[in-house]
């Protein structure tokens, strides 16, 4: 298995030109993942009864945009934060065409025998150009934090205890996903109150799916490593996120 800590003395690591088995899969999977949560779950705010904590409101979309802190822990943990970063503009420029384009559709003008269906289509896909920047800016910061704290605690920890670096660095990218986009989105029309409560909701449930989710992780991660033959360090690493090299 690669490890790109064994490098000469004081010289940086050299990041592997290899193709890898899955990592282009990977990467699709995340796209689609950003794509349906930011597309479909806006769609709907649903309200379910919990034992004992009573009725949560949340946007459907939390169901599986916490998934994409997950393969952003994935692919950071086996292929390095480097190709983690080309992830995250590839997921960047996804969201900005998919919104553009959803834009152009709400804007046509419907045929007549669609005008009925107007209000709908402007329901689901008419987001306000302040959420729109609110989900792209949240998303792209958030990842990158968690990329970062993920390869750093990767360091510090020397490669141990993974399930402290996923929960960690979610932790951190989620703080900051939550904490922008609810303010970005809704800070001056939603009350103080609503705005902290619903944040704070999100925030725990996002967080808590990579805590249930964590076996599964660690069974993702070590089948990957041994397939890749990859085991990524960021040692000598440039962690600017404006840049696609890798």
């Amino acid at each position: 298995m690669r490890d790109y800590s064994a490098q000469q003395a004081g010289q940086p690591p050299v990041p592997s030109q290899r193709q890898y088995r899955y990592y282009d899969l990977i990467l699709g999977a995340y796209v689609c993942i950003l794509l349906c949560s930011n597309l479909i779950g806006p769609a709907k705010v649903s309200t379910i009864t919990l034992p004992v904590v009573g009725d949560v409101t949340f946007m459907a979309g939390v169901l599986f945009f916490p998934l994409s802190y997950i393969f952003g822990d994935i692919l950071t943990e086996v292929y390095g934060y480097a190709r983690d970063r080309r992830c995250v503009w590839a997921g960047f420029g996804a969201l900005a065409f998919a919104s553009l384009m959803a834009w152009v559709i709400v804007t046509l003008p419907p045929a007549a025998e669609w005008l009925d269906k107007q209000p709908a289509v402007e329901a689901i896909f008419g987001n306000t150009p302040r959420i729109i920047a609110a989900s792209i800016i949240a998303f792209w910061c958030g990842s990158f934090v968690n990329s970062y704290v993920l390869a750093k605690m990767k360091l510090w920890s020397q490669g141990r205890w993974l399930w402290t670096r996923t929960i960690g660095s979610t932790l951190c990218g989620e703080a900051v996903d939550s904490a922008l986009f609810y303010s970005i989105a809704f800070l001056g029309s939603w009350s103080y109150q609503l705005l902290f409560t619903v944040m704070l909701t999100q925030y725990v449930l996002k967080t808590s799916w990579e805590i249930i989710i964590t076996p599964i992780t660690y069974r993702v991660v070590a089948a990957l490593k041994r397939v890749e033959n990859e085991d990524y360090y960021d040692r000598g690493t440039d962690f600017t996120p404006f840049s696609l090299k890798t």
